[in-house]
């Protein structure tokens, strides 16, 4: 029977299992640092910028929200968490200052 299949011996109690465990640890801190500068620090980094971003919203700035609407701020509330924006001549929109994904240049909402 040992032509085509080998023999199995089993192995010796204590015989193979004696440094795993600081070989786990080093594995796990490798992960780790993978996950820290793949996943964590891009992510903290961008939300950082958003938080500057909602923060520096002024009268005046023309402003594109996460849904894709254009428009101009025209009133900023400090004390509650929303700003009015123009739309055009006749539609105002209130929206929270979350919704803003980004600051655009002066002029681009007559460009459009």
């Amino acid at each position: 029977m040992s032509l085509f299949i080998s023999d199995a011996h089993a192995q010796t109690a204590g015989g193979g299992g004696q440094g795993g465990g600081l070989e786990m640890l080093i594995m796990l801190g490798v992960f780790g640092l993978i996950f820290y500068f793949l996943l964590y620090r891009p992510q903290a980094k961008r939300v950082k910028e958003h938080k500057a971003l909602v923060a520096s919203l002024s009268k005046g700035d023309e402003v594109l929200t996460q849904g894709g609407m254009v428009g101009k701020v025209t009133k900023v509330s400090d004390e509650k968490d929303f700003i009015e924006i123009a739309l055009n001549e006749q539609t105002n929109i209130v929206v929270q200052k979350s919704a803003v994904s980004a600051v655009l240049p002066k002029g681009t909402m007559k460009s459009i």
